[in-house]
C-alpha cells in the first residue's frame, strides 16, 4: 500500500511540478497511503465482512471556516503540530493567520468570533476548525475545564502562523 502511494505522490509531483522537502514528502506519501488503506479497508470488509481497521472521516472541505478556498505556501512549506491548552475563561488576543491553520478539539470548547463581522462558532471535542487565513478573530475558552486542542499550521519555512493585531484607536 504504500508503494503505491509513494508511486502515486511521484506521479502527482511530475505532472504537477510539487517540490516539498523530504519530511514533509513522507507525510504526504503517509496520508496517500491511509486514504489508500481506506479504499483497501472498505474492499476487505465487502470481500470478507470483517475488519479491525475502524475510519471516521471527521471533516473533507475545500473551505476554511470563512469559506475561503484553501491555499498552501508555494515553496518552502513546513507543517507543525501542537497541542494547545487554553485555562478556562482565558481569551486569546486578536489575531489572524498569514497561513492555513487546522485544529482539533481534544477537551474543553472554544467559542471563535470573526471581530469584523462579529460572527461566532463553538467547537466542542471531536471538531475539526479550519481556521480562517487573514482575518481578525478572537478566542475564548468556555465551561469549567481547559480547552485542549491539537493545532496543525502549514507555513512558508521559518515563518509563524500567529499576527496579533496592535490596538486601533478610537476602538471600543
Amino acid at each position: 500500500m504504500i508503494r503505491f502511494a509513494g508511486a502515486l505522490w511521484a506521479a502527482i509531483c511530475q505532472t504537477r511540478r510539487i517540490t516539498l522537502p523530504h519530511s514533509l514528502q513522507c507525510l504526504v506519501v503517509g496520508l496517500l497511503a491511509s486514504l489508500t488503506s481506506q479504499a483497501y479497508a472498505q474492499q476487505q470488509t465487502e470481500a470478507h465482512h470483517q475488519t479491525d481497521v475502524t475510519i471516521k472521516k471527521l471533516l473533507s472541505t475545500m473551505t476554511t471556516s470563512a469559506g475561503q478556498k484553501i491555499v498552501l505556501p508555494n515553496k518552502g512549506a513546513e507543517l507543525i503540530a501542537s497541542i494547545f491548552e487554553i485555562s478556562p475563561g482565558s481569551q486569546l488576543p486578536e489575531h489572524e493567520h498569514p497561513y492555513p491553520r487546522y485544529g482539533y478539539i481534544l477537551s474543553g470548547s472554544l467559542r471563535v468570533t470573526d471581530t469584523d463581522t462579529g460572527q461566532s462558532k463553538t467547537y466542542r471535542p471531536g471538531d475539526f476548525v479550519v481556521e480562517s487565513v487573514g482575518r481578525w478573530h478572537t478566542g475564548v475558552s468556555e465551561g469549567q475545564e481547559p480547552t485542549r486542542l491539537l493545532v496543525i499550521d502549514i507555513v512558508q519555512h521559518g515563518h509563524t502562523n500567529t499576527v496579533l493585531r496592535k490596538s486601533r484607536q478610537g476602538r471600543g
